[in-house]
């Protein structure tokens, strides 16, 4: 008996042994806490993980304020992105087993040296690529591939802007949209930013802080316009983005880094073309288990044959997210951000 309850303490120790961070109260990075944290065992039909890297997105910056809803109240474990190795497959799970590589974009729960995900949202990364890499690329390279394959099925041809061009999904799509022939404007915040966009992909970048980007855009297209705005950077391009397309363009607008646009009046699209509006997120795109496989394999595909490049610019120790989250809200990061457990 007394070596049973020795037994049972050594367990409940190794499940606290674990670290993540947490989110107690909404608010800035100072609310991310590096902690204790009990994973246990997988349920039937989940898996458990350790992660090698964990990718930072600007969703987890709305996550920690509240302006997205934690889809289980706090204590909240932020993160939509990373990649790991099984060390637990739950009952009924066939898909995975022990040893295996594997990456995701979902659900919430990344910031952590280890977890619990159901089996359905993972996919296995291939021998090639690297897990910090995986980790870094999932969420911004599937943004990446629904956007330009369709939000908005690029042509060759085919004029696109994307706002925040060095970003890590603007750096992804520029590689992307190039690869498929299209001409492909990005607009910036800095000379040093403007030099990285231009390595990857796009043939014009407008710093916005210097130029205006709508008499550049019309300016570069001999007034015609752009057929598609790609926006994840909301209230500061609004309404300058629907100025920049050409009749019955689309305006796919998916983030709002710079703040939540304001309530508007629809007819403005009419007023400005007979314009198309979308704000797609990525979670739709791959809600079923066939859609999440293609979208992983096209990105895999990619980047396994070199048409795109992830570069990881930047690298934390997951306990020091609270400063990965100060540079990325600072607009001091380019590219791929990952944290390392």
């Amino acid at each position: 008996m007394f070596d049973t309850a020795i037994r049972a303490v050594l367990v409940r120790l190794e499940y606290f042994d674990m670290k993540a961070i947490l989110v107690s109260q909404h608010g800035g990075p100072e609310a991310l806490e590096w902690r204790d944290h009990e994973v246990g065992e997988p349920g039937p039909g989940e898996v458990k993980l350790r992660q090698e890297a964990v990718g930072l997105n600007f969703i987890d910056v709305y996550f920690r304020t509240g302006l997205y809803p934690a889809p289980n109240g706090l204590p909240l474990v932020p993160g939509n992105e990373a990649a790991g190795v099984v060390t637990a497959v739950g009952e009924g799970v066939s898909l995975f087993k022990q040893g295996d590589r594997i990456a995701y974009a979902g659900p919430i729960g990344a910031y952590a040296e280890e977890r619990l995900i159901t089996a359905d949202k993972l996919v296995k990364v291939p021998d090639g690529i690297a897990l910090d890499v995986a980790a870094g690329m999932m969420l911004k390279g599937m943004t990446a591939e629904y956007l330009l394959r369709r939000t908005y099925e690029v042509k060759p041809g085919d004029t696109i802007l994307y706002h925040a061009a060095a970003g890590g999904v603007g750096l992804i799509v520029g590689q992307w949209a190039k690869a498929l022939g299209a001409i492909v404007i990005g607009t910036v915040g800095s000379p040093e930013k403007a030099e990285l966009a231009a390595a990857h992909g796009y043939d014009h970048v407008i710093n916005y802080r210097t130029e205006d980007f709508v008499s550049r855009v019309k300016e570069i297209t001999g007034g015609k316009g752009a057929d598609v705005v790609y926006d994840s950077v909301g209230k500061d391009t609004f309404p300058g983005s629907l100025d920049c397309l050409k009749p019955r363009g689309l305006w796919a607008s998916f983030g709002q880094s710079s703040g939540p646009i304001e309530p508007f009046n629809i007819g403005i699209l009419a007023q400005k073309g007979s314009l198309f509006a979308t704000r797609p997120t990525l979670f739709t795109y791959i809600a079923s288990r066939p859609e999440l496989v293609a979208s992983a394999d096209a990105l895999f595909d990619v980047v396994s044959r070199g048409v795109v490049n992830i570069e990881i610019n930047q690298r934390y120790p997951l306990a020091e997210a609270a400063q990965a989250h100060e540079d990325l809200e600072g607009r001091r990061t380019t590219g791929t951000t990952v944290l390392l457990p």
